[in-house]
């Protein structure tokens, strides 16, 4: 009997599809994955380093990590049979897809957004609705979205939404939850940036579930940690899906000690707020760039020059950017993530030398 072919073994939709990748740049100036640059106090990093070394490493973490869960309720206020932990919230998407989605299910998503949505769908063998933003500004379209979520088993909306920085107001929200067909998955990777999250309506909506991660604002993108927030008949059913043992003792001991230790990451946080708007204001005051508005850390711009030539253009000076222009509706458009304020000065000038055609 012959070995089977790849064809024969790997499902056709996966075979199909590009995989999520991200090249590996070394650069002066790191503005390519919306990370924080300004790191945890480093007493606070020996604290955790100090408090695993007391814990077994031959042993594995609690299977269910009762600190973290009565951490996070007391920190969020939300019941904790309701939060399920994972290693990043990319984790507990892929848990909360897995359980919804299959052949003849339906998921109804923006475009563009965070492509890993589309690309767990299509693994799942998902039907899709994509959702096009409005071309001009870039902001949801909220009817079309309304309409897809009445025949969609899930919706997922990141809100602000990446790499477009806009939110999804709040009335928005509320009328797509009480019109969806199924569940609702609200992505609040950047909420911290926005002043705005859909947490309130999780007492009144069953068919919510909170989606957030520890890589942005709280500094943790290197320990990798997230949580979902859900009634908790949606949590035990995603539990299913998990992974066990999923998050490590030295980041779940990270993740106690920055809730316990907030405080310290506030300012951090205002200053890239403060560097977002200050930045935004910079950008528009140069006609050759269309810089969108944005409740992210980062920026979403457009010029002339192709996205990529631009990209080449600054990186051969330094810096580092995203280059999003193979996403839906982004043609010639990269985006900034925001640094400490010398980078972004850095970002600026190098910005205005590639406009010029100057190195």
């Amino acid at each position: 009997m012959q070995n089977p072919s790849q064809s024969d073994v790997i499902k056709p939709e996966v075979r199909g599809l590009a995989a999520y990748t991200l090249k590996h740049f070394d650069a002066d100036v790191k503005l390519d994955q919306n990370e924080n640059p300004y790191e945890l106090p480093a007493d606070l990093k020996r604290e955790v380093v100090e408090r695993v070394l007391r814990r077994p490493w031959g042993r594995y973490p609690e299977f269910v990590p009762a600190a973290i869960l009565r951490t996070l309720a007391k920190f969020t206020g939300w019941h904790e049979d309701g939060i399920l932990v994972g290693n990043g919230s990319n984790e507990l998407i892929q848990a909360s897809l897995s359980v919804t989605l299959g052949p003849g299910r339906r998921l109804a998503v923006p475009q563009p957004t965070f492509t890993l949505y589309k690309l767990m769908a299509r693994t799942l063998q998902a039907e899709l609705s994509e959702v096009l933003l409005h071309s001009d500004h870039l902001t949801f379209d909220v009817d079309k979205l309304l309409e897809a979520a009445r025949t969609a088993d899930v919706v997922v909306v990141c809100t602000p939404n990446n790499p477009t920085g806009n939110l999804l107001e709040r009335e928005a929200l509320v009328a797509l939850l009480k019109t969806a067909k199924g569940l609702v998955l609200v992505d609040e990777a950047y909420h911290e940036f926005s002043g705005q999250t859909a947490f309130p309506l999780l007492a009144e909506h069953r068919n919510l579930v909170v989606l957030r991660t520890f890589s942005k604002a709280m500094a943790m993108a290197g320990l990798r940690f997230g949580y979902m927030m859900a009634h908790p008949e949606i949590a035990r059913e995603v539990y299913k899906s998990k992974l066990p043992y999923n998050v490590n003792i030295f980041t779940l001991t990270a993740a106690e000690l920055v809730i316990e230790r907030r405080a310290v990451l506030n300012q951090g946080i205002a200053n890239l707020i403060r560097e977002r708007d200050r930045v935004f204001a910079e950008l528009e005051k140069r006609s050759a760039v269309r810089a969108f508005p944005s409740k992210a850390n980062f920026i979403l711009i457009k010029t002339e020059k192709p996205a990529r030539q631009l990209f080449d253009a600054l990186y051969a000076q330094g810096v580092l950017v995203r280059d999003v222009s193979s996403y839906p509706l982004l043609d010639r458009c990269l985006r900034i993530s925001i640094g400490t304020p010398q980078e972004n000065n850095r970002f600026l000038a190098a910005l205005d030398r590639a406009l010029e055609n100057r190195q």
